[in-house]
């Protein structure tokens, strides 16, 4: 391998590195049925959940609130793999052209 290619390998691995962090360090937000909003990071930690008062009106509303709070978690979670996927694709993309 010659000392360019060596230097593009690591020019990227840094790029790839500095973006995974950026991945992990942002925050994404899924909601349902609009009256749920679930905050997480990039590294899948929830860090706030919103629910709208008009979410229930009495205890016969808890099945459908819980339904309503994994649909927004599953939607913010989606929403993380799904831009991760994309930024980090441009990497291996990359990597085609030293021949992996």
């Amino acid at each position: 391998m010659n000392p360019g290619m060596i230097k593009k390998l690591q020019k990227l691995q840094k790029e790839m590195m500095e973006t995974q962090k950026e991945l992990e360090n942002a925050t994404f937000i899924g909601t349902a049925g609009g009256v749920v909003t679930v905050e997480i990071k990039g590294t899948k930690v929830i860090t706030d959940i919103k629910i709208l008062p008009e979410a229930v009106e009495g205890p016969e509303d808890i099945d459908m609130l819980q339904d309503t709070i994994m649909a927004a978690v599953n939607n913010a979670m989606s929403i993380v793999d799904k831009t991760t996927e994309e930024k980090m694709s441009k990497y291996s993309a990359g990597l085609g052209g030293f021949g992996f």
